[in-house]
């Protein structure tokens, strides 16, 4: 049976809810700052873009997450992801709370700084889905004293759910209006005028189209790539389990797919 195969979504069919479109339209200053003030209901003085797509990627980790939008602005750091995928509530929370491990770091590291001067950071997950069946379109989490909710830890960080399938009239009308955009409903505002008209001048440039065919296929290389990485190390390791068991070589290479050559290598590994 075959395995799931990436498939290229049409240049033509993306939309905000994309994660390629997505980080086009933000990578603009007047869209991020503007959406990243009617989430927060704040006003941001001036926004230092890190890179559209930052990786942080640590050698005692192994491990590395992509960071949709990471700008800096008023000495705060600001992470907007749009989740596309539905994980379901824990993945999505363990998510966050990765990120900021890793986001944490970054900041140690690059400004070389002591634990209390770790700067205050929003991590902002928007997704095109219900969460946490509490019906809500938006839930902010920050750490709290069990015993008493009043006592706050104020440790800087806040993550944020925003989502598009909620039914409480909880979100101001501009944030309702950038939600059921995700969904691909009609909207009337200013905000959402201008996004769309931007993500429609840039479906016309060719250059920007072939960056997304670059960029895709790239990602199905990786995919490819790593599926076959995934199906060579099973093969060996069934064919280790099989020579320790006594199988016959010929039934080896027929259930393996491996050649003799390559499993007189494998005898010659240590075990």
């Amino acid at each position: 049976m075959s395995g799931k195969t990436h498939q290229i979504k049409p240049w033509e069919e993306l939309t905000i809810a994309d994660d390629y479109m997505f980080k086009l339209v933000m990578r603009h200053p007047k869209f991020c700052r503007r959406l990243i003030e009617k989430i927060l209901d704040i006003k941001i003085r001036h926004i230092d873009y890190l890179e559209n797509e930052k990786s942080l990627k640590f050698r005692y980790t192994g491990k590395g997450i992509r960071l949709d939008v990471y700008v800096e602005g008023d000495d705060t750091i600001y992470d907007i992801e749009m989740q596309v995928r539905n994980y379901g509530d824990t993945e999505l929370a363990y998510r966050t709370r990765y990120y900021q491990s890793m986001i944490d770091v970054e900041d140690l590291a690059a400004g070389t700084r002591m634990y209390s001067e770790l700067r205050n950071s929003f991590i902002t997950f928007l997704c095109p889905f219900a969460l946490f069946d509490r019906k809500r379109h938006m839930y902010t989490f920050r750490n709290y004293c069990f015993q008493d909710k009043e006592l706050e830890l104020n440790d800087g960080t806040t993550k944020i759910f925003l989502c598009s399938d909620g039914t409480l009239d909880d979100v101001s009308t501009d944030i309702r209006a950038f939600l059921d955009y995700m969904k691909g409903l009609p909207v009337n505002d200013e905000f959402i005028n201008q996004v769309d008209n931007f993500i429609k001048e840039i479906k016309v440039r060719e250059e920007e189209r072939k960056s997304y065919m670059t960029y895709e296929m790239k990602l199905m290389e990786a995919h490819n790539d790593g599926k076959a990485e995934g199906r060579a190390e099973n093969q060996a390791d069934t064919a280790i389990k099989m020579l320790k068991n006594n199988e016959p070589i010929e039934k080896i290479i027929e259930y393996t797919g491996l050649t003799e050559q390559q499993l007189q290598k494998l005898t010659q590994l240590p075990q």
